[in-house]
């Protein structure tokens, strides 16, 4: 769907000569300040009220980070997340640690939940051997 309404926006607009599909009236770049108005309108119009209350994608970059928050739920090695986030994983380790570390205590968990059934005895055959 992104794709068709970036298509869309090209056969409309077109792109500027140095191939950036967005613009000002005149043809040059858009003023940062043009971003957060046309964002806040957006938000009005595609999020419920209880969605806007809980500042739900209060700035653009929020869904870059729950995009890259996604893969690593997803289990995506943070390596590749980095690669594809375009930063180094240093910089992924930072802005994301508390992610991680809340998937690394999960884990352990997981680990260590493993490690109590396999201590547990077993009521099958294995003793009469």
């Amino acid at each position: 769907m992104l794709v068709r309404m970036l298509r869309e926006h090209i056969r409309h607009f077109g792109v500027a000569p140095d191939g950036r599909l967005f613009r000002n009236a005149a043809g040059n770049y858009i003023d940062a300040s043009a971003y957060g108005i046309t964002w806040r309108r957006a938000r009005e119009t595609a999020l419920t009220l209880d969605e806007h209350a809980l500042e739900l994608a209060k700035r653009p970059y929020d869904l870059r980070h729950a995009g890259i928050s996604f893969w690593l739920a997803s289990g995506v090695d943070p390596a590749e997340c980095a690669r594809r986030a375009g930063q180094s994983i240093q910089v992924l380790f930072r802005y994301y640690a508390k992610f991680l570390a809340e998937a690394r205590n999960h884990a352990n968990s997981l680990i260590e939940e493993s490690m109590r059934r396999w201590e547990e005895p077993t009521d099958d055959l294995e003793g009469a051997l």
